[in-house]
């Protein structure tokens, strides 16, 4: 496939035998094989490798996934679903792939320009405290 990620940027890695209970945040990528009970939010990429599990929602730039996601994923750019990936949850992007062999169960919604513009604004609009 010609369209492919390139996963260049991966900063951190979840090896295969570890299991995070808690959130996630980080500025760069992710590739995750082992489980995260908990939500993830970058500013780069995700993968997610045939052995990996989250069970959580997900916010990144783009993501490939190639094991399970249940929850709810909101991509910026693409969003690919490799042949042996189970998605159970809603599904947010500008871009998807989806290989023979996925399992994706949930609501697509497809983000354009104006979409991308309110989401960034509402995001850095700072309410005032109580």
């Amino acid at each position: 496939m010609k369209n492919k990620l390139s996963f260049k940027n991966i900063h951190t890695m979840v090896g295969p035998d570890a299991e995070i209970r808690g959130d996630i945040n980080l500025n760069e990528g992710l590739i995750i094989y082992g489980k995260v009970y908990g939500s993830i939010s970058s500013g780069g990429d995700i993968r997610i490798g045939k052995t990996g599990k989250v069970y959580g929602d997900i916010k990144a730039h783009n993501i490939h996934v190639g094991g399970e996601v249940f929850g709810n994923v909101t991509i910026d750019d693409k969003a690919e679903l490799g042949k042996y990936s189970t998605l159970d949850g809603d599904l947010i992007y500008k871009q998807l792939y989806i290989e023979e062999g996925a399992k994706f169960q949930g609501q697509c919604t497809i983000l354009n320009e104006q979409d991308n513009l309110k989401q960034n604004i509402s995001e850095n609009t700072l309410e005032e405290p109580l």
